[in-house]
C-alpha cells in the first residue's frame, strides 16, 4: 500500500465494554481492526459494570492501539488523522478512549475527529459497500433502536426511536428471566431457531403512522407469562417463549423499516448495531425487502455489528472530509446528540 495516496486513520472505540483500535484507509478499507472483549468477566455480573468497565480500558488501550499499528504496519507520521467515539456510551469508558486520542493527536500533530457512537455502527456498512443516498438506517443494539434517515453523507434524521427498553435490553433481561448468561441476545436467538412461536405475546405499533418502538410491555409480558407458568406449576418450553419474544420483536421492527422505506423513497437500507447479529432479524428483514426490488439491503458481517473502532474510522473518513474537526477540549458525552454532530 502507498500510503502517501491514502487517508489513513487510527479509530479508538470504548464506549462500552469493549477496547478497539483500527487503521482505515480512506474511509472504506480496513488496514486493521483489533478488538478486546471483556464479556468474559461482565458475565459474572449479569451485564456490564461501569467502574469495572472502565478499570479495563485503562488496561488494554495502550496494547490494543500499538497492536493495531503493528497489524496495519503503519507509523504515526503515516497517519492523516485520529478518531474517536464520543458518545453516547459508559461516561468512564468513554474518557478513557478520549484521552488516549487526545495524547496522540497532540503528541504527533494530528487533526482529532470525535464520532457518535451510532454513526459509526451506520458507517460500518460502508466497509461493505459504497453508500447511496438517501438512504434509511435501522440501527438496533443494547441501548438503541433507532430508525435514522439520511439524505446525504453525515446529514442524520431520526424518525424513529425507542420510548423505554431498546431491542437489545429486551432481550437481556427476558433472556436473565430464562436464566441465560450475559450477553442475551446471541443465546435468545439460538433458542428462537429451535423453538416455535405459538405463544401470543403483544405487540407495540404505538399510534398510527409512528416510527417510534416500545418493548417494556412486551418485555414484561413475558416475564408474567413465566412467573404465572412457575406459580402454577406449568412447564414452559424456552425454546417457545424464546421464539415467540423474537418475533414479536421482528414483526415491528421489520414493519416499521419497510414502511418508512417506502415513505422516504430511499435506495438503501442499512442494518446496523449490535442486534443486527440476530438471525431471525436478518431472515425477515431479507424476506421482506427480497420484494422490494429497487431498493438495496446491506447487512454487515457480525464482526462489524458488535462495538469495533473500524466502523468510528470510518465515520470520522466523512467528518474529516468536510473539515468537522476536535480540539482538546473534546470530552465523553454520554448524551451526545446524533442529529446535531
Amino acid at each position: 500500500m502507498n500510503k502517501k495516496d491514502n487517508c489513513l486513520i487510527l479509530a479508538i472505540e470504548t464506549s462500552c465494554d469493549e477496547t478497539s483500535a483500527a487503521i482505515i484507509n480512506n474511509g472504506n478499507e480496513i488496514v486493521s481492526n483489533v478488538v478486546s472483549t471483556q464479556i468474559d468477566i461482565h458475565k459474572r455480573f449479569g451485564g456490564v459494570v461501569p467502574e469495572v468497565a472502565s478499570r479495563l480500558h485503562v488496561e488494554q488501550i495502550t496494547l490494543v492501539i500499538e497492536e493495531a499499528m503493528k497489524q496495519g504496519n503503519v507509523d504515526y507520521d503515516d497517519l492523516s488523522a485520529v478518531a474517536v467515539t464520543e458518545g453516547p456510551g459508559l461516561v468512564g469508558a468513554l474518557l478513557i478512549g478520549v484521552n488516549a486520542a487526545k495524547a496522540i493527536a497532540f503528541a504527533h500533530g494530528l487533526p482529532l475527529i470525535g464520532v457518535h457512537h451510532i454513526a459509526g455502527h451506520i458507517y460500518a456498512n460502508q466497509l461493505v459497500k459504497p453508500l447511496q443516498f438517501p438512504l434509511l438506517a435501522l440501527v438496533v443494539s443494547g441501548g438503541h433502536t433507532e430508525l435514522v434517515y439520511m439524505k446525504e453523507d453525515g446529514e442524520f434524521e431520526v424518525i424513529g426511536e425507542t420510548r423505554d427498553d431498546a431491542a437489545g435490553e429486551a432481550y437481556d433481561k427476558v433472556a436473565r428471566t430464562l436464566k441465560l448468561p450475559y450477553p442475551g441476545g446471541p443465546h435468545i436467538d439460538r433458542l428462537a431457531q429451535e423453538g416455535t412461536a405459538n405463544i401470543t405475546f403483544p405487540r407495540a405499533w404505538l399510534e398510527e403512522n409512528s416510527y417510534d418502538f416500545s418493548f417494556s410491555g412486551l418485555k414484561s409480558a413475558v416475564i408474567n407469562y413465566m412467573h404465572n407458568a412457575e406459580q402454577r406449576g406449568i412447564e414452559i418450553s424456552p425454546e417457545d417463549v424464546a421464539a415467540s419474544f423474537q418475533e414479536s420483536v421482528v414483526d415491528v421492527i421489520v414493519a416499521k423499516t419497510i414502511r418508512a422505506a417506502k415513505e422516504y423513497d430511499v435506495n438503501q437500507v442499512l442494518l446496523a448495531g449490535g442486534v443486527a447479529a440476530n438471525k431471525g432479524l436478518r431472515a425477515s428483514l431479507q424476506k421482506e425487502m427480497s420484494e422490494l426490488s429497487e431498493k438495496e439491503l446491506i447487512i454487515p458481517p457480525l464482526s462489524l455489528c458488535t462495538d469495533n473502532a473500524a466502523m468510528i474510522g470510518a465515520a470520522a473518513y466523512i467528518r474529516l472530509k468536510q473539515g468537522k474537526f476536535a480540539n482538546m477540549a473534546l470530552n465523553g458525552n454520554p448524551g451526545l446528540d446524533l442529529e446535531n454532530m
